[in-house]
């Protein structure tokens, strides 16, 4: 039988079981998705029942496969969402959604008790944008629904709840801890003042590292599991522990995150009102990350570009950079669309197609939004000296982003990955311990190095 370890990497749509062996290459794999459910207030959410109920049939089921000898097992998931258990164990609250929205009157008075906003995102690494800080649910639930806080025995960070799940140990780890959630105060490394005058301890697990683990007896087998870990955090930790010299690591997809995880620094005014956050490394350590909603912002723009120019949906797969179309546009540049999810002081008040070509107009609307990446980029790296970049994600395999991005970062290094298994590789390299060498990227995630291109 082959030994492998098994890690569940759940995300908000697909929820996934990977198999790796001690290569740490991809054996097995399986998905699923479930309906979400409403909470009290019929705002969608997990359904935590079916979601527990496949961690332990899936579970079940590989043990007893002959295929495969199960040695480890660890869970990667997203954050900002919290289990809260009474004394006897039972779940006491739906999974709440962190587009949930909390009232302003409350956010309100949080900042009067515990400092403005920007004084205290700056040592927590986060703004209050409600649920989407977990320490916020907590808040919300002691003071707006009293009789269910007043019940809560431990809360759990959803990673480590799933562990949980398995060991029977409620605990809690740094990367949890440490995304967007408002509890943790970088600046004196443990939690916020306003978590202890609260009363919120009480309720939080005892802390420990993101790669402990505890042995446990499943059939006769002896098997290692994990305390889980964050999805953005697990994705970055291969890069971490194979690259060398100081990076940045822009994730795209819908939202594209430029991640420093070598910042030094307490998030400046500046950083914050661009919408700067921490993410936390397992060792404890910040990462500035720097959001921008390129890829939602991407997705609508092409599909008006599609109808206005009357080309099937999917065109804007096959377009390849042209260097000539390129100099073309950039003689005379001015902005040219209206954008959607963000604004800027020269839009227009609504696009401007003022090319008779489909091709010119996706190349045009590369460089706006390329442009925006730089800056976003930029905002990430500060002032520190770091000239490798890598981008992984849904715009890695964009050739007229790749070539714009090369060409306008001509200081930096550029390098794509396909890291599809980002997260869950992760949450297996955290409770192996490996050490990863530097070909470790380009075995495992068919790293690619791209020059800018020679404009005529």
């Amino acid at each position: 039988m082959q030994k492998v370890t098994a890690i569940f990497d759940i995300g908000k749509t697909n929820k996934k079981i990977f198999l790796f062996d001690k290569q740490h290459q991809e054996v097995y794999r399986e998905y699923a998705q479930f309906d979400t459910i409403q909470d009290e207030d019929g705002h969608p959410t997990e359904d935590l029942a079916s979601l527990q109920k496949w961690l332990k049939d899936v579970f079940k089921r590989l043990l007893g496969n002959k295929e495969y000898s199960i040695t480890a097992i660890n869970f990667s998931s997203y954050g900002a969402s919290l289990v809260h258990l009474d004394k006897n164990g039972k779940v006491l609250t739906p999974l709440y959604n962190y587009t949930k929205a909390i009232h302003s009157e409350l956010i309100a008075t949080f900042h009067e008790k515990y400092g403005p906003k920007m004084e205290f995102a700056s040592k927590t690494g986060a703004t209050i944008e409600g649920m989407l800080n977990a320490g916020l649910q907590l808040y919300w639930l002691k003071h707006e629904k009293p009789e269910v806080f007043n019940n809560i025995d431990t809360s759990m960070h959803l990673p480590q709840y799933i562990s949980y799940l398995f060991t029977g140990i409620p605990l809690s780890e740094y990367t949890s801890i440490g995304c967007h959630t408002s509890l943790w105060d970088y600046s004196k490394n443990n939690y916020h003042d306003w978590v202890y005058k609260e009363g919120i301890d009480r309720v939080l697990p005892p802390i420990v590292s993101t790669a402990t683990s505890i042995n446990m007896d499943y059939g006769g087998k002896r098997i290692k599991i994990g305390v889980g870990i964050h999805d953005s955090s697990a994705a970055l930790l291969p890069y971490v522990r194979s690259i060398k010299k100081k990076f940045i690591l822009v994730s795209t997809g819908t939202w594209s995150i430029s991640l420093n995880p070598f910042t030094e620094r307490a998030l400046s005014k500046e950083d914050i009102s661009k919408n700067c956050i921490n993410y936390m490394r397992i060792n404890g350590k910040p990462v500035k990350a720097a959001r921008l909603f390129l890829g939602y912002e991407y997705k609508v723009q092409v599909i008006e570009l599609s109808n206005f120019y009357n080309v099937e949906k999917d065109k804007h797969k096959k377009i390849r950079f042209d260097s000539k179309i390129y100099t073309d546009i950039i003689k005379d540049f001015r902005p040219m669309f209206r954008w959607t999810s963000f604004s800027t002081s020269d839009m227009p008040n609504e696009t401007i197609f003022k090319y008779d070509s489909y091709e010119y107009a996706y190349h045009h609307l590369m460089i706006e939004l390329v442009k925006f990446q730089v800056e976003n980029i930029n905002l990430s790296k500060g002032n520190d000296s770091i000239k490798r970049l890598y981008i992984d994600g849904g715009f890695s395999s964009n050739d007229v982003y790749i070539k714009l991005l090369s060409h306008f970062l001509k200081d930096m290094e550029l390098r794509t990955t396909d890291a599809s298994l980002g997260s869950a590789l992760g949450a297996a390299l955290v409770i192996s311990n490996a050490k990863l060498d530097s070909k470790f990227l380009k075995r495992n995630y068919s790293l690619k190095k791209h020059n800018p291109f020679i404009t005529k």
